[in-house]
């Protein structure tokens, strides 16, 4: 079996193959951008008639992930305080819970992530938060929710009303 090299393609020729693609892109990307703005789907974009931010002399390679944790307001904190505020936000993250099943696995989950970052070489300040009782922590939800029921206004009993089909005339 003769094996025979490919044939050398010709550069000039891959040149003129790509350039024939980039123009039948353009052939085709123009017509769809045309026609999304004659639709509006360009409308309301973020920036819309505003000056493009100059970059000047001091330009952040990082500019986007920036902006990205402005505008989706992301928190980026190290796992001692970004677990000091959870903790100073457990009770009322668990007064939104509905049943108790959610509020054991709320204070579990909570005290996994602190035993995990007590187990972790320590990034950013010291840890001080220490793992809740998960019996005491629950027992002290109940108390909260019976004490939000006995404070909060009776429901008033719904009017009773007739169906329309049976009032008299």
């Amino acid at each position: 079996m003769d094996e025979q090299p490919e044939p050398t393609a010709d550069p000039r020729a891959e040149k003129a193959a790509a350039r024939a693609r980039i123009e039948q892109q353009q052939t085709w990307v123009d017509p769809q951008r045309r026609q999304a703005m004659e639709r509006g789907e360009f409308d309301d974009l973020p920036g819309a008639g505003k000056p493009i931010p100059d970059l000047g002399a001091t330009h952040d390679p990082d500019w986007w992930v920036k902006r990205l944790v402005e505008r989706e307001r992301i928190t980026v904190l190290p796992a001692a305080l970004q677990l000091r505020k959870d903790e100073a936000e457990l009770e009322a993250a668990l007064d939104r819970l509905g049943s108790e099943r959610e509020a054991r696995a709320f204070v579990e989950d909570f005290n996994a992530r602190v035993i995990r970052a007590r187990y972790t070489p320590v990034d950013g300040p010291p840890l001080i938060t220490m793992p809740r009782d998960v019996e005491e922590t629950i027992a002290a939800w109940h108390e909260r929710r019976a004490a939000r029921r006995l404070a909060a206004p009776p429901r008033p009993e719904p009017e009773h009303r007739r169906r329309w089909w049976r009032r008299r005339r």
